[in-house]
């Protein structure tokens, strides 16, 4: 009996260690492993940007003459922007990705493949976790009606202002990426940001999204947009 038990306890405290254990790597070293990742594509960008090796997404309102050539495809799994929200704070940057595949939101914030592009005219939509990898949108709930999302391809800084959310829906509710999505309140084609994260915090049984328009646009050698300067 006392064998029995001694076996059990063990167990028991073998069990515990191991749910200790995979609680810190899901709270602490992914986010570690993420953080540094996303510092890593952000550094990526800057130096293509600092070497001009990165065709910009041209403005709206740009004329051939003032942007030549056709802006290139965006390449799955690399970064082609960074993301300020000053509503999560004043330090709170990350990395837009091409591509919302597993190992593409370990880096960063992904772009839905075959939505707009950044700037243009649809719906430039974006996915992002809530928790675990970062937390990149832990708090996305926070977002409000009014809101500023500013993004920069190196070139250009594109502030976008939230309309509607935080919107609760099911995961196989793909209408909200549409070029028009029909539950935002929109009515017309537009230059649109959607914004998608996991609901409930820790889990994935619902999305919440947030709409936006672009507000506005300028050159980063006008230096940052009033959204960054407040």
């Amino acid at each position: 009996m006392r064998v029995i038990v001694r076996t059990v306890s063990e167990l028991c405290i073998t069990l515990g260690t191991l749910i200790v254990l995979f609680v810190v790597y899901v709270l602490f070293w992914t986010g570690v492993k993420a953080d540094s990742a996303m510092g890593h594509q952000v550094d990526v960008l800057q130096e293509q940007w600092s070497k001009g090796t990165v065709r910009p997404t041209a403005a709206p309102g740009a004329s051939a003459r003032t942007s030549p050539e056709k802006p290139a495809p965006y390449t799955y799994g690399k970064p082609f922007a960074v993301m300020y929200i000053p509503r999560l704070g004043f330090t709170w940057n990350k990395p837009v990705l091409e591509g919302t595949g597993t190992e593409v939101l370990k880096k960063g914030l992904g772009h839905y493949a075959n939505t707009a592009r950044l700037g243009q005219k649809g719906n430039f939509a974006v996915a992002g976790h809530r928790r675990t990898y970062g937390d990149p949108f832990k708090d996305f709930p926070k977002l409000r009606h009014g809101d500023e999302v500013v993004l920069t391809d190196g070139t250009t800084w594109f502030t976008y202002v939230i309309d509607t959310g935080p919107y609760k829906t099911v995961p196989t509710d793909v209408e909200v990426i549409d070029p028009v999505p029909r539950k935002s309140g929109y009515e017309r084609e537009g230059r649109y940001l959607t914004l998608t994260t996991c609901e409930p915090e820790w889990g994935h049984s619902h999305r919440l999204i947030v709409w936006a328009h672009l507000d506005s646009t300028q050159p980063v050698e006008a230096g940052k947009p009033e959204a960054l300067r407040r």
